[in-house]
Order: C-alpha cells, then sequence, then structure tokens
C-alpha cells in the first residue's frame, strides 16, 4: 500500500508552512553554535567540553532520524509531526530554564530527539508533490531547512547580544509554538504505507541499505560532506573570539547571511537533478567543498575569506543534499521515510563527528586544523560520489 495522503496538491501556501516549520525545527539544533563562547563563560567550561553542546544536540537528531523517523511509514505523518512539535517545544523551554550545564547537555539531546519533526515535514513534501517536480518541490522545502540552518546562527547571535542565550531558547520554543495549530489545520492525513510493527520496521532498513547501492553512495558521501560541514560551524564562535580575530557572538551569528546564499540554491539544484540527473551535481558540490575548505587551510587568517569560505561550500554541501535527497527519494516510493531516516542518520552521524573532532582538533593543533579536515572530508565523499 503506497504512502498517500488523503488529498495531492502541494499548494504554494502549504510549501511556504512545510518550508517554515523545516526551517524552525532543525534551526533548534544549530542555535547553540554562535553561544558557545558566551557559554563556556557562563559554565567556566573550556572550549573542548563546551563542545560537546552541538555534539550531543546533533548526536541526539541522528539517533532519532534513525530510531523515530521510521515511523512516517507505518503511522499518520501528521499526528506525529504534531507530536514532535510539541515535544521540541518543551525541550527548547528546558534549555532556556537549564541552571547548570549538566542540564543544558540533557536539553540539548532533548532537543536533538525532537528537532527531528523537520525530517518528517520534508518525505511530507516529497509525498504531496507531482512526480516530475518533485526534485523541486523538495528543493523549495529544502530552502526552509537550509535557511533555518544558516539563519539560525544569526538570530541566536543577535538575541543573544542584546538579551542573553536564555531568551534564544525562549523565542525558539515561542516560534514552534505557533506553528502547531497551523501544521494540525493545514497537513492532510497520510496513509500509511505498511502496517510492519516497529521491530520490523526498525529492521527493513538495514535491508534497504543492503538493497540499494545508490542509497549507501548517498548516505556515505552526503555523511562526510557533514563533518566538514559541521566542523566549520560548531567551531567558528570560538575561532572568531579567538586572538587570530577576536570578535563576538554577534559576528558569529552573522556569518549565517554568507552560508545563506547556499540555500538559494537548493531549489535550483532540485530542478537540475529532476533535468539532467543528480551525480553531476554531486560531485560539482563535493569540489567546490574541498577547494573552499583547502584555500582557507593555506591562506593568511581573514574574516573576508572566511565569509567567502562559508558561501562556498555551503552552496556545495547543499546541492549535494538535494541531489541525494532526489535519488534516494526515487528508490522505493512506500519507503521514503526509512530512507530518508538511512540518508539523515549518517548525515547527522557525520555531523556530531565533525562537531567532536573539530573541538579536539582546534584545542591541540589550533585553528587551521579545521579547515584541513573539512578538506580531507570532501576528498573523500568526491571519491564515494565517482564510485558505481
Amino acid at each position: 500500500m503506497k504512502s498517500v495522503p488523503t488529498v495531492t496538491p502541494l499548494s504554494p501556501a502549504l510549501t511556504l508552512l512545510l518550508a517554515t516549520a523545516t526551517g524552525l525545527a532543525v534551526a533548534s539544533i544549530y542555535y547553540v553554535q554562535p553561544l558557545l563562547g558566551l557559554l563556556a563563560g557562563q559554565f567556566g567550561v573550556g572550549s573542548a567540553a563546551v563542545g560537546l553542546l552541538p555534539t550531543l544536540t546533533q548526536l541526539g537528531y541522528g539517533v532519532a532520524i534513525l530510531l523515530l523517523s521510521p515511523l512516517g511509514d507505518r503511522y499518520d505523518r501528521r499526528r506525529i509531526i504534531v507530536i514532535k512539535a510539541m515535544g521540541l517545544v518543551v525541550a527548547l523551554g528546558f534549555a532556556a530554564a537549564a541552571p547548570g550545564f549538566a542540564t543544558l547537555c540533557v536539553a540539548s539531546i532533548a532537543i536533538g530527539l525532537m528537532a527531528t519533526l523537520a525530517q518528517d515535514l520534508v518525505p511530507a513534501a516529497a509525498t504531496l508533490a507531482p512526480e516530475a517536480e518533485r526534485g523541486k518541490r523538495v528543493g523549495q522545502v529544502m530552502t526552509g531547512l537550509l535557511l533555518g540552518i544558516l539563519l539560525s546562527r544569526v538570530a541566536a547571535g543577535s538575541v543573544a547580544a542584546l538579551a542573553g542565550w536564555r531568551a534564544v531558547y525562549g523565542a525558539a520554543a515561542l516560534a514552534v509554538a505557533l506553528l502547531i495549530p497551523l501544521l494540525w489545520h493545514s497537513l492532510p492525513r497520510f496513509v500509511p504505507a505498511t502496517q510492519a510493527g516497529y521491530g520490523s520496521l526498525i529492521a527493513s532498513m538495514a535491508g534497504l541499505w543492503a538493497k540499494y547501492p545508490p542509497l549507501r553512495r548517498a548516505a556515505l558521501a552526503q555523511g562526510l560532506l557533514s563533518v566538514a560541514f559541521s566542523a566549520f560551524w560548531s567551531t567558528l564562535a570560538l575561532v572568531l573570539a579567538g586572538p587570530e580575530f577576536g570578535q563576538g557572538s554577534a559576528v558569529a551569528g552573522a556569518f549565517g547571511l554568507a552560508g545563506a546564499a547556499g540555500a538559494l540554491a537548493a531549489p535550483l539544484a532540485g530542478g537540475l537533478a529532476d533535468r539532467r540527473g543528480p551525480q553531476a551535481v554531486i560531485r560539482a558540490g563535493a569540489l567546490l567543498v574541498f577547494v573552499a575548505f583547502a584555500v582557507q587551510a593555506v591562506a593568511p587568517a581573514s574574516l573576508w575569506l572566511l565569509v567567502a569560505v562559508a558561501v562556498v561550500f555551503d552552496l556545495g554541501v547543499q546541492a549535494a543534499l538535494v541531489s541525494h535527497q532526489s535519488v534516494v527519494y526515487g528508490l522505493d516510493p512506500a519507503s521514503r521515510s526509512r530512507l530518508n531516516a538511512v540518508l539523515v542518520s549518517v548525515m547527522f552521524l557525520g555531523m556530531a563527528g565533525g562537531a567532536a573532532l573539530a573541538a579536539m582538533l582546534l584545542a591541540q593543533l589550533g585553528w587551521r586544523a579545521v579547515p584541513l579536515l573539512g578538506a580531507v572530508a570532501a576528498l573523500g565523499a568526491l571519491a564515494v560520489a565517482r564510485r558505481r
């Protein structure tokens, strides 16, 4: 039985709602990044310890993608979306009220778990979209997701500079809460694609991994690009606060504006994947990421160079992601939630690994080790993408 909604049109208004909700959900796991310098001072911890916060959030996200997102093939996806949105409001509120660093670590895991709402919304858009336009429509919703990732840093840095870091989480909780009734009333009811039990549903992902080589290549390549992506963004605030640059959280957050240029390429990449196939877009994206980080690793320290690096590598990462999703969603329409779960769980495990490795390298070897890590990861992604 196919996973189909009771109504099929994906109207502009519904597309906008899905993109907005996706952006706000995924933004929740990135608000912490420009706040790391403030949080290190607030709780009296070093750069390696405070780096646990983005690591735990992304790890929670990756685990929940693997264990919770497949439920979208078994139950009404609208109900799952609303329940997770409510859970995300609670987790963000818990972070806003956290009295100590350990509590904030727990809240970070909870935020990661519930922010997987974003990965229920994207397959919903793929199911609602006409087949001939799936890449383009998914790209439009992904623009919301990618803008959420990147502009979250701008919002968090600016709000923290004006009202403190707790206000960031409080405002985020309010924004998600306001969307809940809109999601409930605007989304159609989705008919489950399978009646399999939870254990069988989870176990079937191993079968999908074994059955589809394109899924394995997409997950591994995007996972490696995610190592590079997370290494840059999870350490940017600490690098900017260091002696080479001497900048605060507002400047770190403003870097999201540079990275947002890459998000605007998502619908274009999706449309190009629809017309000409995704492989060329994927390879070009990985090459852009490698070039950006290789230049940063060897060039003199420059704030403007960092801006250029953010624009170029974000463009590459996001173009590759939309193209990989176009590949994965076309493999088996009845298994889209599980296919997406495999792709994104590997991707966010890569992000968690990138955040952890970058924090360690920054503390032990200095800031130039971070772009070197990104360049090596991008080379690995390019090698995977070239395999047949």
